[in-house]
């Protein structure tokens, strides 16, 4: 090959360097013709040089737009129309993203709240042997008073007696007199158990009616003081709450990420994996800054539904009155009893689910199981970690809503629907302690039988023997407060095999869409 012997004809001018243009209509087949030719010449120029080609007759590249989860709902949404978006197209797409969201909310509504009532409810570890001792009296009692109506009628002095009976006296009966309730110093009845049906409020739910999340459901329901509607409490109060609560995690989160991550790795490309933390303290900033609102929801959902007895009448109450009494702003966020265990919640939860996984498929030897090789075993390690991490979450979760449902400062204690602890918790660790040993697990209560029974004759009946294996047999849960850290876990666990089934039946063409807990 012959060197040229100038490199003149090679120049090109900047100004006229390459331009794209839209694709031609094929429906013109002379200005197609005539574009593909100019597209060969113009390849010819940068091979050799021959000719040079006019700016205008070039190809011009496409731009693609962004990806937008709310406009998926209306796909008659045509972003590179020159006309713009429709208006009436993306209203519709938003009214049905609020529907989705709102409808979505309702439906586990109920279950959340059955699960908190669950994990706020008190249940002594006596609860129903004072109410026995008591019924033992009250039989003793009548056990003597028949045995001493029987020896009335068998007397024969009784006519002689009612002869020579003062008509001025005040007549006496035979039965002893029946022990009265005990009272306070000023007249106030004592409740000595809270299985006590003339004591109880008759606002609260009869505690340890309930042993799981199904159960609570159908108590509230059944309940004269709730009823089934309130398991949503109401439109204006925890259903329309959660989902405005709902919306500015989806919204705040994400745009806290990409903040710190812009913030501390801002040459990070899209390929690269950004470190754990940076998630995990975007979840975390997220549930502080909407701590307000959680405390509002649990407060909202313990309340009674009766109106007569309801402290708040809606969030927008709520919030006032808990700024009035509890201490303002600085109360609801940096409170102990409420930033420890807030900071603690929404700590763990990103952290388990982020870090967990991988653990166990390192653990177990499955280094090469990612989410895009891997699915399925990607799915199974992210259902294990689930499940182990409530054994860690769900206690703290307890705790977090026992000491949301106590007042500070001025306020008044709430009249909850199911029986809360008098006395106030000192914190996180005081709070799992009590729990633990001053509560019982084996629910739902039910009368024990009595260790000592009187028959009419006055003598004491013997106890049988499968009533005392009943005993022995629900001896340790009586005796310790473990099972009630852990209300919901069952729910929580069928939640999660839900959306492993889910995203095992679905998945295939999007595989990241993430973990989802309900």
């Amino acid at each position: 090959m012959s060197n040229p012997s100038s490199l003149r004809d090679l120049y090109v001018d900047p100004n006229q360097a390459w331009s794209f243009v839209p694709p031609v209509n094929p429906a013109n087949a002379s200005t197609s013709s005539s574009a593909a030719a100019a597209s060969t010449s113009a390849a010819a120029v940068g091979a050799s040089n021959s000719s040079r080609l006019p700016a205008a007759s070039a190809y011009q590249w496409s731009t693609r737009p962004s990806h937008n989860s709310i406009f998926d709902l209306s796909p008659s949404l045509d972003l590179s129309a020159p006309s713009g978006v429709n208006p009436a197209q993306l209203f519709k797409a938003l009214v049905a993203s609020a529907v989705l969201q709102y409808t979505s909310t309702a439906i586990v509504m109920p279950w959340e709240v059955s699960k908190l009532l669950l994990q706020v409810q008190w249940v002594p570890r006596d609860a129903g042997e004072v109410a026995d001792e008591f019924d033992d009296e009250v039989d003793v009692v009548g056990a003597a008073a028949a045995a001493a109506a029987d020896d009335d009628a068998l007397s024969d002095d009784s006519e002689n007696d009612s002869y020579f009976h003062d008509p001025n006296a005040t007549p006496t009966s035979g039965r002893p007199p029946v022990p009265r309730a005990r009272v306070d110093e000023q007249g106030y009845v004592i409740r000595r158990s809270v299985l006590e049906e003339g004591t109880r409020p008759e606002y609260i739910i009869p505690v340890g009616s309930a042993d799981g999340v199904w159960g609570m459901m159908k108590r509230v329901g059944r309940f004269r003081f709730e009823g089934w509607l309130a398991l949503w409490k109401g439109k204006q109060c925890s259903d329309s709450l959660s989902f405005t609560q709902t919306k500015p995690k989806n919204l705040v989160q994400p745009m806290i990420n990409g903040f710190l991550q812009g913030l501390f790795f801002p040459s990070m490309t899209p390929f690269h994996q950004p470190p754990i933390i940076l998630p995990v303290a975007s979840h975390l900033i997220t549930g502080f800054l909407l701590s307000p609102l959680d405390l509002v929801r649990t407060r909202l959902i313990i309340q009674s539904y009766t109106t007569r007895y309801q402290r708040y009448s809606g969030p927008i109450d709520a919030f006032r009155q808990i700024l009035r009494d509890e201490g303002g702003l600085r109360g609801m966020y940096f409170h102990p009893h409420l930033l420890v265990p807030t900071l603690l919640d929404n700590g763990l939860r990103p952290l388990v689910t982020l870090a967990l996984p991988g653990m166990i498929t390192s653990y177990f030897g499955w280094g090469h199981i990612t989410e895009d090789t891997h699915p399925i075993g990607w799915g199974m390690a992210e259902l294990g970690s689930s499940c182990l991490g409530l054994l860690v979450t769900l206690p703290i979760e307890t705790i977090r809503r026992r000491l949301q449902a106590q007042v500070r400062g001025s306020a008044e204690p709430v009249k909850g629907c199911v029986e809360l602890r008098p006395a106030p918790y000192n914190g996180i660790v005081d709070a799992f302690w009590h729990i633990l040993t001053e509560e019982r697990s084996d629910l739902p209560i039910t009368r024990s039988p009595r260790r000592r029974r009187m028959s009419s004759k006055g003598k004491e009946a013997s106890v049988p023997r499968e009533e005392e294996k009943t005993d022995e047999y629900q001896s340790w849960w009586r005796h310790t407060g473990l099972g009630q850290l852990y209300r919901g876990l069952g729910m929580r666990l069928g939640a999660s095999a839900i959306v492993f089934v889910l995203a095992l039946v679905g998945g295939g063409e999007e595989n990241g869409g993430g973990w989802a807990e309900i």
